[in-house]
């Protein structure tokens, strides 16, 4: 047994060898730590997108990381009381195909579809919502509408003696 044969194989560009007496499991094995950080969407060709909401008095603000995803391959929807957040990002060997004669021996960086659905307590005026991208996230602001504004009562706390 070498040094190396309790490390995942595709680290070290060979394959498990699936006529030994654990192939299949060292496979499965393989396949879980490599797919460690992707999840599920790792088999659909799809990746998570990581996202924030938050609120305020008067707003809605979701901000979701979209690193390496050109604005024109963003698409924010608006029905009733749904925001949605599509898009897709290419990969490497997509980008950079037309070179000649480049050969990938491993790739990383998540690529695909992605589709994020959220739906607020109101519905959305689609005139009135902003987005914006700023270093690879993109911010979408929604203004509450006047009946969703909640409006804020100081109570005083007095002393119970």
């Amino acid at each position: 047994m070498a040094n190396t044969d309790w490390l995942p194989a595709a680290w070290f560009g060979k394959q498990a060898d699936a006529n030994g007496p654990f192939g299949a499991l060292r496979k499965q094995i393989d396949s879980l730590i490599d797919d460690f950080d992707t999840g599920m969407l790792s088999k659909t060709d799809g990746f998570a997108v990581r996202s924030n909401l938050s609120e305020t008095d008067k707003e809605i603000c979701i901000t979701a990381e979209l690193p390496g995803i050109e604005m024109k391959d963003i698409d924010v929807e608006v029905t009733g009381n749904r925001i949605s957040v599509k898009g897709e990002k290419k990969s490497e060997n997509e980008e950079k195909g037309e070179e000649e004669g480049r050969e990938f021996h491993r790739i990383e960086r998540h690529s695909g579809s992605f589709f994020r659905s959220m739906t607020l307590p109101f519905d959305i005026d689609p005139d009135k919502v902003d987005a914006a991208v700023k270093s690879g996230v993109l911010t979408v602001t929604i203004p509450k509408p006047p009946e969703a504004v909640t409006k804020v009562k100081k109570v005083e706390v007095k002393s119970g003696d």
